[in-house]
């Protein structure tokens, strides 16, 4: 989650029991700040393995751009162009 939204929401399901992962995403999506700031939320169903390692060569292929402002957190992993194969 979005640290700069993070307060935003926990101040929005203060009070609300979160009885389970549904009702959290929820009530994520419908924080909005006085300056229209909106959260966008949806639960994602996928299966997501633990345990799961990746090669040092593997994590350095990945076209990955850093922020001005500390990259080592702030990041956006962009999507790989994809190579057209002509037959």
């Amino acid at each position: 989650m979005e640290h700069r939204l993070f307060s935003f929401v926990t101040i929005n399901w203060r009070g609300r029991p979160l009885t389970s992962y549904r009702t959290i995403v929820e009530l994520a999506a419908a924080t909005t700040t006085e300056t229209g700031l909106r959260v966008q939320a949806e639960w994602d169903q996928g299966y997501y393995p633990l345990g799961v390692e990746i090669s040092d060569a593997e994590l350095a292929s990945l076209p990955i751009a850093g922020h001005d402002w500390h990259g080592e957190w702030n990041y956006d992993i962009l999507p790989r162009r994809r190579r057209v194969t002509h037959k």
